[in-house]
């Protein structure tokens, strides 16, 4: 049972590495060569243009459902209407580049087109109908935009967003992906899903829905989950369900949305959600059905997915090894503290980037960074507050006035 586990667990990491680092790559070329401040610049009118270019701008950005909260909210401080927040919210987390490709990989191009459609028309009615339940609203001066790191050869931005950033943003959840995968595929028995009442569609559409509204799930990584249960009959409507709500969704966005943007907004973006990820996989069984579905096949010859699939390993260990030096490192507690209100940090790879650069200074024992808020907690010896401002610098982000 173990060797077959193991084998499967091989099999998932060869079909989903080299899509993966491909989307990596053509994501940090995006962010790169976008011009700065982009986004902010076209989405403060309270407009179906508004809408429009935030969704279309959210859906190849790879960001989940946690990381899109600071950015959304970020957006709305800039000065963005409520509608261009919340299309960009519903939006965005369903969807990135990553995602597109690894979910073509496994399921096909039909169903990855189907569901990049299905973020595109949830997010545009979310935003509409956001504008149009709180149409008072008034919107926040801009704030202050974080530097860029322009000095440096783009390639090494690349390799630095790509990597520190978004790999490292997602990666715990790429790992849970691929050992649930392999777990369902080696436990489960073929057509069990199929042979079952939860192979009633409606049934397995309504049971997608209750899983993933609370769960905490990265677009990507919900994909190999997902196509191990469409290979053992579960309906491929109901694992777009999964897909679709379980990247949009869970409590940490649902209590953000509530306070960000308040109880109208959130009964919409929930509303939305419900409603357009059941409605849409009834209609995907029904327009394209399972046969459209290209089930993934493991990779056996060549050497990209093996090499892939290593490299990915080499990263994810780094990031693991990093991971445990910081939490090691924080349990240090120093004699002083420092409390920062920072700007411009939107996901996790944000704040590693900052810890680690905070961590480096003479004196510094501890970071603790509460992402939503833009909270840090500067702990040591002897700190300098000059210094630990030029170290958020440095970074790329910027010291809030108070």
């Amino acid at each position: 049972m173990m060797d077959r586990y193991l084998y499967n667990v091989w099999a998932v990491l060869l079909d989903l590495a080299p899509w993966l680092l491909l989307g990596v790559l053509v994501a940090s070329a995006l962010h790169v060569f976008l011009p700065p401040g982009f986004i902010h610049r076209h989405l403060g009118r309270r407009s179906v243009g508004s809408v429009l270019k935030a969704v279309c701008l959210g859906v190849p950005m790879p960001l989940c459902s946690c990381s899109v909260i600071p950015t959304a909210l970020g957006i709305r401080k800039e000065g963005a209407s409520n509608g261009a927040a919340m299309g960009f919210m519903i939006s965005t987390p369903q969807t990135g580049v990553d995602s597109i490709l690894v979910s073509a990989s496994f399921l096909g191009w039909p169903f990855a087109l189907f569901k990049v459609a299905g973020a595109l028309v949830t997010g545009i009615i979310g935003g509409l109908l956001s504008d149009a339940v709180d149409s008072n609203a008034t919107t926040p001066a801009p704030a202050p935009v974080a530097p860029t790191a322009g000095s440096q050869p783009k390639l090494q931005r690349m390799a630095a967003y790509g990597i520190d950033d978004l790999l490292y943003m997602i990666w715990g959840w790429i790992v849970f992906g691929v050992l649930v995968s392999a777990l369902i595929t080696t436990a489960v028995p073929q057509n069990y899903f199929a042979d079952s009442a939860i192979g009633s569609p409606i049934l397995a559409s309504l049971l997608a829905l209750a899983v993933s509204l609370p769960l905490y799930v990265c677009a990507t990584s919900s994909v190999p989950i997902a196509a191990a249960l469409v290979q053992l009959g579960f309906p491929t409507g109901a694992a777009l369900v999964f897909l679709m709500a379980g990247p949009a969704t869970n409590m940490a966005t649902v209590g953000a949305v509530y306070r960000g943007f308040g109880m109208r907004i959130l009964a919409v973006y929930l509303g939305v959600i419900v409603v357009g990820s059941v409605g849409l996989s009834w209609m995907f069984d029904f327009v394209i059905g399972d046969t459209a579905v290209a089930m993934h096949q493991h990779a056996t010859g060549g050497w990209l997915a093996p090499a892939a699939a290593v490299m990915l390993c080499i990263l994810f260990g780094r990031f693991a090894v990093c991971d445990i030096r910081m939490r090691w490192r924080g349990a240090d507690a120093g004699n002083g503290s420092v409390r920062l209100e920072v700007d411009g940090m939107t996901c996790k790879g944000c704040v590693h980037t900052l810890e680690t650069q905070l961590l480096t200074i003479d004196g510094v024992t501890s970071v603790d960074t509460v992402l939503e808020s833009g909270t840090v907690d500067v702990s040591g010896h002897d700190l300098v507050l000059s210094t630990v401002h030029a170290g958020v610098r440095a970074a790329g982000f910027v010291v809030r006035a108070s």
